[in-house]
């Protein structure tokens, strides 16, 4: 058979591309009562022989039959029966070597994919799920990072038993701590949070968690196997193919319900490995290769996918479609991004626009690669330097954003802002621009940036499910900071991301100070370290009220909110000093008249009290480094106000309509 190189040679030639690429939108399986079509993609094979099963994993196919060939590398067989729930894979012989596989464009499978499942999809719609709608977008959204199996696996939670860990969790609105009837968990907690968007991690069939072993089998899940395939070991039935893919509808079903949009984390840089279907049906086709025959690996994974070519671009077009018009899927994650290419982030994005409307599906990813890949044709990665081709509907994860507050997240004793170090104030004020200060070539700590034209490019956050936790970032770089302390920090990292402008983002748990000993990336760790631990959210509780009202303050702070182009123009008045920064805010919209026509922020990141100029007057308390609930409260500013040590402080000018509203009120009360 042909090394890689001689593959990629081949596969680059006018007569493989004018022959082979094809266009249809129909591989995999049709089943319906009209009957069964099976389309499989090979162009090299010189035989391709369907094999049926009755069951996912055990037995011998009960039916053998060789498939026709056709135009454009494409391999068919039908049949006038319908054969939901039949398993199936293909014999093929490519150069003379023999090979089994299963299905890439499969949309059902058995117990670990390695039989794909032919499937009518409206077998599998829960009850209602015609009607199923997303709830209608808010004016700021608040992404919510979860995993599957960790947000319901602890007894604390109060889930069924037999839920925990599964799809089946999030059909449970109404959990408690030890169902004790008081303390709200999972999804009503969640709810009184104030999330709008619920990011759920890979959820695709993957390879590094056995379905049919133990449950207590954890992993992240980025390694993908069946890309167009809900997980089977978060079912509470892995053998049938069908049970994974209603319940994971009843998941998103209930998210709708409840008042949740539902994100995707999708993985389409790699495959788990190399031996993939990919491979064993359209050799090297699907994967990166040097010019000098070595295997690229810029996802550090063992592989990268080759997202540039023609019949690859189109499969992960096709399964981001997918995935919104099967599973209703409201928005797109994309890891490691930055080893897909901008026309083919630019291409997903003008087709979900197309079809549901502009922005209505969220689009970002992680703009970066773990090394070099071998990107081909010219084609320009969606790196964080290229954020300017992007379309600005397409954001990026801001890591300076995350590094200026807390610092580093690869060097883990290294501080930011909040936590002792010198020299972060200007990379905070482009952080409460978005890094949309105008300057397309501004330069901070010798590196050039490219423009970032719109805070929707951005995602402000400073915890993500890898790395270390916030708590534990903190208490590796303020080692000499008390338990108090560390909450003092872990309430103005808040304070500071979500006084930000961009797109809000945090870590399940980050709220509660969650832990994970700090341990940097918990991906294939014990799921007693992973886990939500319900019962420190309850002993945290303070902590959690502060991100509550934070998250609810930021929906009425439309200068904050905007994400348009011009947004970066409402902040000014900025001025910094050794670990002080503040600035205004102007708070005014064309439709909108909110309590304040102006805000002002101060960001105190020093051990020692602070003082700020207030103005008084008009001017009121809405935060303060204790509670992110003073903007309930109408309390008035002082000329000037001190700011805590690690705290930031929000001020409010109120607004001539809202102050009239209170004269009002105020003569109502005594004319009663």
């Amino acid at each position: 058979m042909k090394t890689a190189l001689e593959w990629k040679t081949y596969y680059s030639s006018p007569e493989f591309r004018d022959n082979y690429i094809y266009r249809g939108n129909d591989l995999g399986v049709s089943c319906t009562d009209g009957g069964t079509s099976f389309k499989l993609w090979s162009p090299s094979a010189d035989s391709v022989t369907l094999n049926l099963y009755k069951d996912g994993s055990k037995g011998k196919p009960f039916f053998c039959v060789p498939m026709m060939r056709e135009e454009q590398g494409v391999w068919r067989w039908n049949t006038a029966e319908r054969l939901h729930g039949v398993y199936y894979d293909f014999d093929l012989t490519i150069e003379g070597e023999n090979v089994r596989s299963a299905d890439p464009w499969a949309k059902a499978c058995g117990i670990n994919g390695q039989r794909s499942m032919a499937v009518d999809l409206s077998r599998t719609d829960p009850e209602g799920w015609g009607s199923d709608r997303a709830p209608e977008k808010t004016r700021e959204q608040v992404i919510y990072e979860l995993h599957v199996k960790e947000f319901s696996w602890d007894a604390s939670g109060g889930f069924p038993e037999r839920y925990r860990g599964k799809y089946k969790a999030f059909t449970c609105p109404d959990t408690t701590l030890y169902n004790d009837g008081v303390h709200p968990t999972g999804i009503r907690y969640m709810k009184e949070l104030g999330v709008t968007h619920v990011q759920i991690m890979p959820a695709y069939d993957y390879g590094s968690v056995n379905e049919a072993g133990d449950d207590t089998e954890f992993n992240w899940g980025y390694d993908p196997v069946n890309y167009n395939v809900p997980e089977g070991s978060y079912s509470t039935d892995p053998e049938h193919g069908e049970v994974r893919i209603r319940e994971m509808k009843e998941m998103i079903q209930s998210l709708h319900a409840q008042g949740f949009r539902v994100i995707m984390d999708v993985v389409y840089n790699h495959t788990y490995s190399l031996d993939s279907w990919f491979q064993r049906t359209a050799p090297w086709y699907f994967y990166r290769v040097f010019d000098d025959g070595r295997i690229s690996n810029g996802s550090a994974c063992g592989n990268d996918v080759a997202s540039e070519r023609e019949m690859c671009a189109d499969y992960i077009l096709a399964s981001v479609l997918y995935w919104a018009q099967e599973y209703h899927i409201d928005g797109f994650r994309f890891d490691l991004m930055g080893l897909l290419d901008v026309e083919l982030m630019n291409r997903i994005r003008r087709a979900l626009d197309e079809r549901y409307g502009r922005g209505e599906k969220l689009m970002f990813g992680e703009p970066w690669a773990a090394d070099e890949t071998a990107m081909e044709g010219g084609a320009v990665p969606a790196l964080k330097k290229n954020i300017a081709l992007l379309d600005e509907n397409i954001g990026m994860f801001c890591d300076d954003t995350r590094d200026a507050i807390k610092g580093s997240a690869l060097k883990t004793q290294r501080p930011g802002f909040i936590n002792g170090a010198s020299g972060k104030e200007q990379d905070i004020v482009r952080s409460i621009q978005a890094w949309c200060s105008g300057d397309v070539s501004a330069v901070s700590g010798g590196r050039t940036r490219s423009g970032v034209r719109a805070p929707s490019q951005i995602i402000t956050y400073v915890s993500a499910h890898d790395n270390q936790t916030l708590w534990d970032k903190l208490a590796e770089t303020v080692p000499d900071a008390d338990e108090t302390q560390r909450m003092r920090l872990n309430r103005m990292a808040a304070a500071v991301y979500m006084t930000c402008q961009g797109t809000l983002f945090l870590l399940s748990g980050e709220e509660f100070a969650r832990t994970k000993d700090g341990m940097e990336d918990s991906y294939n760790a014990p799921i007693a370290l992973n886990r939500l631990d319900w019962e420190r959210a309850w002993e945290n509780h303070s902590l959690v009220e502060y991100y509550q009202g934070l998250i609810a303050l930021r929906r009425e702070l439309p200068g904050l909110c905007d994400k348009s182009a011009q947004a970066f123009s409402r902040i000014s008045h900025v001025k910094t000093s050794q670990g002080l920064v503040s600035f205004t805010a102007d708070n005014r919209t064309a439709d909108h008249h909110g309590r304040w026509d102006e805000i002002k922020v101060v960001y105190n990141g020093s051990r020692a009290v602070r003082t700020a100029a207030a103005g008084g007057g008009s001017w009121e308390v809405l935060c303060d480094g204790e509670d992110s609930m003073l903007w309930k409260k109408h309390i008035p500013a002082e000329d000037s106000m001190l700011v805590a040590p690690w705290s930031v402080l929000v001020l409010g000018h109120r607004a001539e309509e809202t102050e009239e509203k209170d004269r009002i009120q105020e003569r109502q009360k005594i004319w009663a």
